[in-house]
């Protein structure tokens, strides 16, 4: 596939929003659809419960950040969608979410394998985070890179959408992240949202400041965050409504992380779905075998892996299951393997079996920023 548009984006947070909105218009108004569809087709929503949820989490934007609602604000005008659409964008995740927990049918997300690869571990004795982001296939992407005074971060967000989830920053803090699922999840909460709580990570300049944004106090819905720091090492933060784990990375390990909670009894608990035939443990388990497998791990090891299609429709590399309902199919959207000490993200848009990794480097992109 080709590359993804990186987006460098400058001025107030209203202004960089309007960046954002304006070069990916085509692609905000795709989500918007494909979102809405997923909110009627998979939640069950009315119109008018959708928009009562939406004004709610407008509500729990402003009260918690005030430039994260003026980049939404931007981003509404830069593409020409309204700011009710760019909000429904930007709580996806606490209202589709919530929904397929209370509904038992997390299973039907199928989304994303994670790792993180210690200095002792790789091959370059360098610190590697990375991961496939399995999604729905309509789902339209783009790479963002900004700088916030001696902060540059470079990442990659659904378009419309003001926190980028998967990415960088020139302090050396790096972000991966997995969809998780239990019964205390409810959109009703009104706890951080989770694009905001990756919109702070990535603008961390420290990993304990990081954590902090991870494992934040009773959050609408769980997720994990898998945490990198140049400096300080890589820990998972398992987060739920009721409390969060962090699980810090071994030296002799690499640290993998699917779509469930690896102990959910620590943290008190319960799966909703995890009766059902769910492809998280096979992936799980598949990834943690090929890169703790003897000897060291190297880029292209990494890439093979991602790209591994044993099991067939569990695999790591997914594809759409013909034998599922269209609107339940999901693939592999985005792959990234992120060199924390070089600042490099490689990447492909779409499962990895059908492209070769794209580089994309900090250093490239703020001399662009600087130009």
């Amino acid at each position: 596939m080709a590359e993804l548009p990186l987006v460098l984006l400058s001025g107030s947070p209203f202004d960089r929003g309007r960046l954002h909105g304006a070069a990916l218009a085509d692609r905000v108004a795709a989500n918007v659809a494909l979102y809405s569809g997923r909110l009627r087709d998979d939640a069950g929503l009315t119109d008018s419960e959708v928009a009562e949820r939406v004004d709610f989490y407008r509500e729990v934007f402003t009260r918690l950040d005030g430039d994260y609602v003026e980049t939404m604000a931007g981003i509404a005008e830069g593409s020409g969608r309204s700011m009710s659409e760019i909000v429904m964008l930007n709580a996806r995740f606490e209202l589709l979410y919530s929904a397929w927990s209370h509904a038992g049918t997390l299973a039907d997300a199928d989304d994303c394998t994670g790792f993180g690869i210690p200095r002792d571990r790789s091959a370059d004795g360098r610190l590697w985070i990375g991961q496939n982001w399995d999604w729905f296939p309509d789902v339209q992407g783009g790479l963002l890179a900004w700088r916030d005074g001696d902060l540059v971060t470079l990442a990659y967000t659904e378009a419309g959408i003001a926190g980028c989830k998967i990415g960088l920053n020139s302090a050396g803090v790096g972000l991966c992240v997995n969809g998780l699922g239990c019964d205390a999840d409810d959109w009703k909460r009104g706890g951080m949202p989770f694009h905001l709580r990756t919109s702070r990570i990535l603008g961390s300049r420290r990993l304990a400041e990081a954590l902090g944004h991870a494992a934040v106090d009773a959050p609408s819905c769980s997720a994990n965050f898998l945490i990198g720091s140049r400096d300080q090492g890589i820990v998972d933060v398992e987060s739920s409504p009721v409390g969060a784990r962090r699980i810090p990375a071994v030296d002799d390990r690499v640290l993998v992380h699917a779509n469930h909670f690896l102990d959910p009894d620590v943290l008190g608990v319960t799966e909703t779905w995890r009766s059902r035939p769910i492809t998280t443990y096979h992936r799980h388990d598949r990834l943690d075998a090929l890169l703790n497998a003897e000897g060291p791990v190297d880029l292209a090891r990494v890439t093979t892996s991602l790209r591994d299609h044993e099991g067939g429709i569990l695999g790591l590399c997914r594809h759409p299951d013909p034998e599922r309902p269209a609107h339940l199919r999901t693939h592999t959207a985005f792959a990234a393997a992120i060199d924390l000490d070089s600042g490099a993200m490689h990447y492909t848009e779409g499962p990895p079996c059908e492209s070769e990794f794209t580089t994309v480097t900090l250093a490239e992109v703020t001399a662009r920023l600087d130009a």
